[in-house]
């Protein structure tokens, strides 16, 4: 008989993974205890945008036309535990107020309210990012609170999603990660994986520690990648050098690689940032907190990015931003994504108008969010309403409209031609013939 998937969370990683999994052929159920978001599911709509999600969800929700009735949605543990044989737990941990650590309350609250409704053999599988050790001390709650006693299992299925990517990265993973305890986990594990392991996705089977420690580690190596370039970016600006170049040279070494060696202003997103501090505040706890202290360098490295991108800014505009109009392309943390957590181009945004600049703010995607979280900023409906009157124009995500940009029509619109390449992402000399001045992070001046 084939399996049934429940999955526990509908924010950007369960609705992603619950229509990749119909996609899969599983039918599978949706839960998530906001009445509005599983009503927009059931209306074949998304939370969030991300590229290919929406159309790949009306292709299975139930009750759409020309659907394969395969996707459904619930508010209910009881229908949910009935339902699935496996049942993914995707919901959000996000950073404490206040501290490092991560927050647990929402994982905890799904394991507490799912693990009663467990009546007969299952498997949980947790996809969320969370401190190591919590998977042990969920699968003894689990063995504790379900009718079903140790038949309902646990694993750990550790997510690898990239926001603009994730329909691609969940049907097509890389590699896909699981902490099992038991063969059976692992062999219903590889039943749900059959179609990513059969075109050739790596399946790598560990403990519950290790499935945890991925995760976070990868994470970690990202930014400090990330941030070893941009520290490059200050080093080259003292001594005139270039960074694009620097990383382009040493880019072709393989052992360290091309990407994420693009200098700028830093990372952001609702990932990178709290997985990097709730590793370095679990370590902590677990008393190897100086293999971690690192990472406080990074972060420093990639918090500083910002302040100086306003200094830069600044300086462009003639040392003050009273009476200067300053105008910003992007307003997410990064391209082909709505999400604004912790984005830097807002920051700088929000910076610049608390310092007197009056600020206009674009972006392809994430004007509604932007808006929400920055209500005292001004938004343009387009890049050239954006621009108009600027004494300085930011670039501060790289999205593909922004680099498709013409110097000489946005041009006509400013009030002076200055831009700023907080991405390291437009062609210098276009703008430059076009009569700009430009300047970027990490690159001599002219």
């Amino acid at each position: 008989m084939a399996l049934k998937i429940t999955v526990i969370g509908t924010g950007y990683l369960g609705a992603t993974h619950a229509a990749a999994m119909a996609e899969l052929g599983f039918e599978v159920l949706g839960l998530d205890v906001v009445p509005e978001k599983i009503e927009m599911l059931q209306r074949g709509g998304v939370p969030m945008y991300e590229p290919g999600l929406e159309e790949l969800l009306r292709r299975h929700v139930a009750g759409i036309e020309g659907s394969t009735g395969r996707l459904r949605f619930t508010t209910s543990y009881e229908e949910a535990g009935a339902f699935g044989d496996v049942h993914f737990v995707c919901v959000n941990t996000p950073q404490k107020h206040g501290e490092y650590a991560c927050d647990m309350s929402y994982v905890d609250s799904a394991f507490a309210s799912l693990a009663p409704h467990l009546t007969r053999p299952t498997l949980v599988v947790g996809k969320s990012t969370v401190p190591v050790g919590s998977a042990a001390r969920l699968a003894g709650q689990l063995a504790a609170q379900a009718p079903a006693g140790e038949a309902a299992e646990l694993a750990w299925n550790p997510e690898f999603l990239r926001e603009g990517f994730a329909v691609e990265d969940t049907l097509h993973p890389d590699r896909i990660v699981v902490g099992v305890t038991s063969e059976q986990a692992e062999e219903l594990l590889r039943e749900v994986y059959a179609s990513p392991i059969a075109e050739g996705s790596p399946f790598i089977v560990t403990d519950y520690p290790t499935s945890e420690l991925v995760k976070a580690s990868a994470n970690s190596f990202l930014a400090t990648k990330i941030s070893f370039i941009n520290a490059m970016a200050e080093v080259c600006e003292a001594a005139d050098g270039d960074v694009v170049k620097l990383a382009e040279a040493i880019g072709h070494d393989d052992r360290i690689g091309k990407k994420f060696l693009r200098a700028g202003i830093g990372f952001g997103g609702g990932c990178l940032p709290k997985d990097l501090r709730a590793f370095m505040a679990r370590a902590g706890e677990l008393g190897a907190d100086q293999a971690l202290t690192f990472l406080r360098e990074i972060d420093s490295i990639n918090m500083r990015r910002r302040g100086h991108m306003v200094e830069m800014a600044r300086d462009a505009v003639g040392g003050g931003f009273l009476g200067k109009r300053v105008a910003v392309l992007g307003a997410t943390f990064k391209p082909d994504s709505d999400d604004v957590r912790d984005s830097p181009a807002l920051n700088v945004a929000g910076q610049i108008h608390l310092q007197g600049g009056q600020v206009t703010v674009y972006d392809p995607k994430g004007m509604e969010n932007a808006r929400r979280l920055f209500p005292t900023l001004g938004y343009a409906d387009s890049a050239l309403e954006a621009v108009r009157g600027a004494h300085a124009v930011l670039h501060l995500t790289e999205w593909r409209e922004f680099r498709e940009l013409d110097p000489a029509t946005i041009g006509d619109a400013v009030a002076e031609r200055r831009i700023l390449d907080g991405r390291n992402a437009l062609a210098p000399e276009l703008w430059r013939k076009a009569g700009w001045t430009y300047r970027a992070l990490g690159r001599p001046r002219a």
